[in-house]
C-alpha cells in the first residue's frame, strides 16, 4: 500500500486572529492586513472586449454540439485556464442548501467555530493557512477546509456539526455513507469533472484512460471562504494573487451575489461576474504539467467590498497519493518535456516548501 501523506497532513501553520470578528470591531485595518501595493495591480476597464469564456455542458454531452463546444473547453483552458460552466446539471436545491449551510455557520458564534480550529500541523478546518511568521501579511478572510474524499481520508473532527445538514444529505455526505435517498455536492462535483476531464482527453488527443489515471479515486477537498466587508478594500485583498497548486481542476460556486473574484489575462486583473447557477472552473497547477504546458493553471484573486461580506466555496480535485505528476506520455508524443516528472509526495513536498517560500511550484517544474 502506498504510504498515506498528504499536503493536508504535513503543513504548519501559525494561528491568526479571526478576520470576521477583527472586522466587527476595529476601525483601522491592522497594517498585515493592508496590501496597497497588490491591490493596486492594473484592472480590466468596465469596456473591456474579453471575458471569462461560457462552456455549457449540455451541448458538450449532445452528439449535434459536441465537437463545438469541446473546442470552446479546449481554448478557454489553454488561453486562460478559466471558463463558466453553464447548464451543469447539479440540483439547484443542492446547492440552495449547501449555500444555506455554509452562510448559518459562518454566523456562529467564534467561539463555536473555534471547536472546528486547525491544527497547528494541518490545513483541514477553519482559519487560515499558510501562516509562517508573525510579520507575514495576510488576507482579509476566512477560510474552512475539509477532505471530502476518499471517504478514508474524511476526519470528522473538522467537519461542522451546525447546520446539521452539512453532515448530511443534500450537503456533502455521499449517499452510500449517510443511507438517504438522494445525491451529494461532493459526488455532483466529481461527476462533473469527470465528463470535463474526458473531454479534455478527446481534445487532447490522449486516451482517456490515461488522463483519467492520473486522477484514480477522484480526490477532492472543499474549502468555504468568507471575506468580511470592509471600508479599506483598495488597500486589500481577501485571496492573494496564486495559482492552485495542489489542484488539478477546481469549481468554484460564488454563495451569494457579491462579486470579488478576478483573473489574470493579458496583465490585468478581469473582474468576473458569474452567470446565474454557474461554475467557475480553473485548471490548477497539476494540469498545466500533466498537459506539458497546453492548458494553463489560471491565475486569480478575490477582492473584497466595502459594503457586504462575500462568501465562496471551493471544490478541488487532486492527484492520487501513489500516482507520479508529470507530462503524460500521450501528451508528449515525441515533444520537449517541459516540466520535469516527481512523484505525488515528492510533489506535496515541493508543493508545500514553494508555498511557504511564496513562490510557485511550476517554476521549480520547469525544464530550461
Amino acid at each position: 500500500m502506498a504510504e498515506e501523506v498528504s499536503y493536508v497532513d504535513v503543513a504548519t501553520s501559525i494561528s491568526v486572529e479571526n478576520v470576521q470578528a477583527l472586522a466587527a470591531v476595529v476601525s483601522d485595518v491592522p497594517p498585515r492586513y493592508l496590501r496597497p501595493d497588490v491591490a493596486a495591480d492594473p484592472v480590466a476597464p468596465p469596456n473591456y472586449q474579453t471575458s471569462l469564456p461560457v462552456v455549457d455542458l449540455r451541448k458538450l454531452l449532445d452528439a449535434s454540439s459536441h465537437r463545438e463546444e469541446a473546442a470552446k473547453l479546449h481554448d478557454a483552458l489553454s488561453q486562460w485556464g478559466f471558463f463558466q460552466l453553464i447548464n451543469h446539471q447539479v440540483p439547484d436545491e443542492l446547492i440552495e442548501q449547501l449555500k444555506s449551510d455554509m452562510a448559518e455557520y459562518f454566523n456562529l458564534p467564534l467561539e463555536e467555530k473555534k471547536t472546528f480550529a486547525q491544527l497547528p500541523d494541518g490545513l483541514q478546518g477553519y482559519g487560515q493557512a499558510f501562516v509562517v511568521s508573525e510579520d507575514q501579511k495576510l488576507d482579509w478572510a476566512d477560510m474552512h477546509f475539509v477532505i471530502t474524499r476518499p471517504i478514508h481520508r474524511r476526519n470528522m473532527r473538522f467537519w461542522p456539526t451546525h447546520p446539521p445538514s452539512f453532515r448530511s444529505i443534500p450537503s456533502l455526505i455521499p449517499m452510500n455513507i449517510c443511507h438517504q435517498a438522494g445525491t451529494s455536492y461532493s459526488v455532483e462535483a466529481n461527476r462533473v469533472v469527470s465528463i470535463l476531464l474526458a473531454v479534455m482527453a478527446e481534445s487532447l488527443e490522449v486516451a482517456e484512460e490515461e488522463l483519467m489515471e492520473a486522477f484514480e479515486g477522484m480526490p477532492q477537498g472543499m474549502r468555504m471562504n468568507y471575506y468580511p466587508p470592509c471600508r479599506e478594500c483598495d488597500r486589500e485583498v481577501g485571496l492573494s494573487p496564486h495559482t492552485d497548486g495542489a489542484s488539478s481542476l477546481t469549481l468554484l460556486l460564488q454563495a451569494n451575489d457579491v462579486n470579488g473574484l478576478q483573473v489574470k489575462h493579458e496583465g490585468l486583473w478581469v473582474p468576473v461576474v458569474p452567470l446565474p447557477g454557474a461554475f467557475i472552473v480553473n485548471a490548477g497547477d497539476i494540469l498545466e504539467v500533466l498537459t506539458n504546458g497546453k492548458y494553463k493553471s489560471g491565475e486569480h484573486r478575490a477582492m473584497i467590498n466595502p459594503n457586504k461580506e462575500r462568501l465562496s466555496i471551493a471544490t478541488f480535485h487532486l492527484a492520487k497519493d501513489d500516482g507520479r505528476i508529470g507530462p503524460l506520455p500521450g501528451i508528449l508524443k515525441g515533444d520537449k518535456e517541459n516540466f520535469v516528472t516527481w512523484s505525488y509526495k515528492e510533489y506535496q513536498k515541493a508543493f508545500l516548501t514553494t508555498k511557504l517560500d511564496g513562490a510557485n511550484i511550476l517554476e521549480k517544474m520547469k525544464i530550461n
